[in-house]
């Protein structure tokens, strides 16, 4: 493994690490952070996969335009599309007032953050 790679994977660990620690909190769980991190988690796997083969990392947080580079390297990773979709948003929407995660929300963002790494 390049060693980019591994730097984008503890990364990405880390976050989801956070994610997770965040929506299982017994004392004001934050799902807003649990699927931001998820999100951010995912994004880092992504971009690891493009720096493993020397392709340039694209500093975008949409999930599918990453993926549309991915996809030429795993094709069978177009199968995550929709929720990739999904996670984008996690990115920027519950960052702000107006929007907040419910815990549904943080549960099915750690899950595709799961199945995706």
């Amino acid at each position: 493994m390049k060693p980019a790679t591994r730097e984008w994977i503890e990364k990405a660990e880390a976050d989801f690490v956070s994610a997770v620690r965040e929506y299982r909190a017994r004392k004001q769980p934050n799902f807003d952070a649990a699927c931001f991190f998820a999100q951010q988690c995912v994004e880092k796997y992504l971009k690891a996969r493009l720096a493993q083969a020397g392709r340039p990392i694209p500093k975008t947080h949409d999930l599918s335009a990453l993926l549309d580079f991915v996809v030429l390297l795993e094709p069978l990773w177009e199968v995550f599309r929709p929720r990739l979709e999904t996670l984008t948003s996690y990115a920027v929407v519950f960052r702000y007032p107006g929007e907040s995660a419910t815990h549904e929300m943080g549960k099915t963002a750690i899950v595709d953050a799961r199945r995706i790494r």
